[in-house]
C-alpha cells in the first residue's frame, strides 16, 4: 500500500510539474475537453507531441534572446539620439566660434591695415601704404582680382595679407613687396610693427641697427615714430647713425676690449661722438 501511495504522488507531481510548464491555459481549455474520453485525449495529446517533435531544433529560448536584443536596441537608439543631439549642439558650437574667429580676424586686419596707412605716411610723407587681404587663388596666376581690401567674404578664401606701397606719390598704384629695395623694406616692415604696436601693445621693443639700411630722411621719420611710441612702451635700440640718438632718454656704449665686451653708461654727447667717429 505505501508503495502505490508513494507511486501515486509521484505520478501527482508530475502531472503537476507538466501543469506548471504549460502556463496560464485560456478558460475554454477547462470546458472544451470535460466531456472527452480519457483515451481520445491520449490519442490527441500523442499527435500533437508528435507534431512538436518537428520544433525540437527551434532554439527554446529565442524569445528570451528576442527580449533582450530588443532592450538592447532601444537602448542603443536612446544613445544614438542623445549622441546626434550633442553632435547637433557641438556643431552649432563650432559655427559660432568660427563666426567669432572671422570677425576677430577681420576686425584685426581692418585695425592693422588702417594704423598702417597712418604709420607709414608718417614715416613716408610723400607716399602712401596699403595691406590687402587676397583671397585663396592659383598662386601663379594672381591679380588684382584675387585681391580685397573691405575685409568682405569667408576668411577660409582668404591666403594671405599683401601689402602695396608708394615712396613718391599718393596716387600710383603702388608696388609690391618684391619691387622694393633693402631700405624700402626696411621701412615697411618697420611701419608694420608699429601699426600692430597700436593694435596689442608690448611693454618694450628690442631694434638691433633697424636703421642700418635707411636713408637719413627714414631714419629720422623712425627716430620721431619711436620717440612718439616710447611714451606708451619702451624702446632699446643699437645703433651707429646719430638720428635714432636725438631723442633718447639712455645711453650705453658697447666695447670690445681683450676679447671682453663692456657696457658702460655714457652721455650723449659722448655716444654722439662715437658713432660720429664709426663714420670717418
Amino acid at each position: 500500500y505505501l508503495s502505490k501511495r508513494s507511486l501515486l504522488l509521484q505520478r501527482k507531481e508530475e502531472c503537476t510539474r507538466h501543469i506548471r510548464e504549460l502556463g496560464v491555459l485560456p478558460e475554454e481549455a477547462f470546458t472544451r475537453y470535460v466531456d472527452i474520453q480519457t483515451q481520445k485525449v491520449i490519442r490527441k495529446l500523442h499527435k500533437v507531441n508528435e507534431g512538436l517533435k518537428k520544433y525540437g531544433h527551434v532554439n527554446k529560448k529565442a524569445f528570451e534572446q528576442y527580449h533582450n536584443f530588443t532592450k538592447q536596441r532601444d537602448d542603443l537608439l536612446k544613445r544614438r539620439e542623445e549622441l546626434d543631439t550633442s553632435f547637433r549642439s557641438i556643431e552649432d558650437l563650432i559655427q559660432v566660434l568660427d563666426l567669432r574667429k572671422d570677425e576677430a580676424i577681420e576686425r584685426t586686419f581692418k585695425q592693422v591695415a588702417k594704423y598702417f596707412a597712418e604709420v607709414f605716411e608718417k614715416l613716408v610723407p610723400a607716399g602712401k601704404g596699403q595691406l590687402i587681404m587676397q583671397r585663396r587663388v592659383d598662386r601663379d596666376n594672381i591679380d588684382d582680382d584675387s585681391l580685397l581690401t573691405d575685409g568682405s567674404g569667408e576668411v577660409e578664401n582668404y591666403m594671405g595679407v599683401a601689402i602695396k606701397v608708394s615712396f613718391n606719390s599718393k596716387t600710383d598704384e603702388g608696388l609690391r613687396m618684391q619691387q622694393l629695395s633693402g631700405g624700402q623694406k626696411s621701412v615697411v616692415a618697420l611701419g608694420l610693427i608699429f601699426a600692430i604696436q597700436r593694435c596689442d601693445p608690448a611693454p618694450f621693443y628690442l631694434f638691433d641697427e633697424i636703421d642700418a639700411n635707411l636713408d637719413a630722411v627714414y631714419r629720422t621719420s623712425v627716430a620721431q615714430m619711436i620717440h612718439e611710441l616710447s611714451e606708451n612702451a619702451q624702446f632699446i635700440t643699437t645703433t651707429f647713425r646719430p638720428e635714432l640718438l636725438a631723442n633718447c632718454d639712455k645711453f650705453y656704449g658697447v666695447t670690445f676690449v681683450n676679447k671682453v665686451s663692456h657696457v658702460n653708461c655714457i652721455s650723449k654727447q659722448d655716444a654722439l661722438g662715437f658713432v660720429e667717429q664709426e663714420h670717418v
